[in-house]
């Protein structure tokens, strides 16, 4: 099961999804003077972007993309394996072995780079906020250490390390500029991340994140709405809210219901079809939420909500500010305002004290909410987090069999809640390589309003990412729809308009590009797109 449906690091979850991320925006913004004489501008130079983690840091990494594209740098082909001119690590800290990993890869990177003149290894992310200068002790050959802060630095770094032969680390102890305004080549041409906050204000005890992402920091909602409306402009027909605690927006502006007020706001933009966000916390989620959703057409029926535990005593020892009768109100609410939503949720098996009555209270949660996927993961130590002190810490063998225990349980809960599904008539947005199977099954993958995957039969005429299909569901698997019928109706998009024109673009680009500096100033604007727009 993907873990990149849901974000883990508000919540602690462990996340293992490696992900390689692009970007679109060709702009830089950035005054650091650096001397250039000794730019080689007749080599090509590739880059590379491994993304470790949550979708804050998947977004992270289309901006971190931008800005080496906005630099003059080319990505480098799919499958290069550290076989580029710049190498980054987009880093993630919640797990107790996320340093093994990261100095695993530096380390077999490091023969690479000696027989490579010219090529950089940069670390950024969770992992390099929290451990600094301790990695260029560790692996001397890193060039560039940069923090959650200050993504924006890092083409500047990497010249300035090249420039001065030595490594250079920075960390910012404070958002140097909100994400959205540096460039971005975004990984889909129909869908997108659009961030609303930074940060969290929770103090779970399993969890790093708010110690590295910093307090929340609230974006203005007229700058939100503004970059929604430029991507639709551009194509986009789906997007996604995204912040460490998405529904305690407006904690930072003084309004309680700034987040059900945004909500509404984007049922108002044309072309914008389908919004989702993620993820919110139970402490925040309140009735006007709820009834935003219900009453919002483009807001789809699908909710993450993380569960976590459904023992009290452990949600309590989680500082998880919510107790298991809230937990399940919440579930209640939503479904009787929307009948056919998705609800799915993170668990943590093993926490330090949990018994085996704690246990079946996750249990018992689990039968009563019915959730149609959850995502669990037996809990591991973080380090620098109060859990990982903590008295009471579950022998492996028992946390495994309890894992075993919750997956079976949930197995059977997600395929029931899909046997519902067959019969239905649904709308699904054409997906672009979600199905692994679909060139040797003649099949093509898509998303219902409730984010279920479903593969459906191919039909007769040309159907791109980002189009609309309707199709009959004939088949239910645990994590997955079958339609196996002929597609109802085909509607074409001007998000897959915009997946053409991109396509089209990718195959017409110059075999390389010389290396630059970054650009200097504002972006300069987006021109508009021949035709009408799309949302994602």
């Amino acid at each position: 099961m993907s873990s990149m449906d849901r974000s883990d690091a508000v919540n602690g979850a462990v996340d293992t999804a490696v992900v390689d991320t692009t970007t679109t925006d060709t702009s830089v913004v950035d005054t650091t003077v650096i001397d250039t004489t000794a730019v080689d501008t007749t080599a090509v130079k590739t880059y590379e972007v491994r993304t470790y983690g949550c979708q804050m840091n998947v977004h992270d990494s289309e901006r971190l993309s931008g800005l080496l594209e906005g630099a003059g740098y080319v990505r480098a082909p799919e499958g290069s394996d550290g076989d580029a001119d710049v190498v980054v690590f987009n880093t993630c800290a919640v797990r107790e072995n996320a340093d093994n990993r990261l100095y695993g890869n530096l380390g077999r990177l490091a023969p690479r780079k000696a027989s490579r003149p010219g090529m950089q290894i940069a670390v950024g992310g969770c992992l390099a906020q929290k451990d600094r200068e301790t990695i260029v002790k560790r692996a001397p050959w890193v060039d560039v250490v940069f923090g959650t802060h200050n993504i924006g630095k890092l083409p500047v770094l990497l010249e300035r390390a090249r420039v001065q032969e030595e490594a250079q680390v920075e960390i910012a102890e404070s958002l140097e500029a909100f994400p959205s305004t540096l460039p971005t080549r975004r990984e889909s041409a129909y869908a997108a991340w659009v961030s609303i906050s930074v940060g969290c204000n929770n103090t779970c005890t399993f969890c790093i994140v708010p110690a590295l992402r910093g307090k929340e920091k609230d974006r203005r909602t007229g700058d939100i709405l503004a970059e929604i409306e430029a991507l639709v402009a551009e194509g986009v027909s789906e997007i996604t809210l995204l912040g460490q605690n998405v529904n305690a927006y407006g904690s930072d502006i003084g309004d309680r219901e700034a987040f059900s007020k945004l909500l509404r706001a984007c049922g108002k933009i044309d072309g914008l079809e389908r919004v989702r966000f993620t993820s919110p916390h139970p402490r925040d989620f309140t009735d006007d939420v709820i009834a935003a959703m219900a009453e919002t057409p483009n807001v789809m029926p699908q909710l993450h909500m993380p569960l976590q535990s459904g023992s009290d005593p452990i949600l309590k020892a989680m500082r998880r500010s919510y107790r298991q009768e809230r937990f399940l109100g919440i579930i209640e609410k939503v479904r009787a305002a929307i009948p056919h939503a998705a609800i799915t949720t993170d668990i943590i098996v093993g926490f330090p004290g949990e018994t085996e009555e704690d246990f079946e209270q996750t249990l018992h949660v689990v039968r009563e909410a019915r959730f149609a996927q959850a995502f669990t993961f037996q809990y591991s130590k973080r380090p620098g987090t109060p859990a990982a002190t903590m008295d009471g810490q579950i022998p492996k063998e028992v946390v495994q069999a309890r894992y075993e225990r919750l997956v079976a349980l949930q197995e059977e809960i997600s395929w029931d809640e899909n046997k519902k599904q067959v019969g239905r008539t649904l709308e699904l947005m054409v997906a672009e390589g979600e199905g692994r199977k679909d060139g040797a099954t003649q099949r093509l993958s898509g998303r219902a309003p409730d984010n279920r995957l479903v593969h459906f039969t191919k039909p007769e005429e040309e159907v791109r990412p980002g189009d609309v299909v309707t199709v009959e569901v004939t088949y239910a698997a645990p994590h997955h729809l079958l339609a196996e019928g002929p597609v109802l109706a085909v509607r074409r998009t001007r998000a897959g308009d915009a997946w053409a024109r991109r396509n089209a673009a990718e195959a017409a680009k110059p075999a390389g590009v010389m290396l630059g500096l970054p650009t200097i100033g504002a972006p300069a604007p987006t021109p508009a797109p021949a035709g009408a727009c799309g949302c994602d």
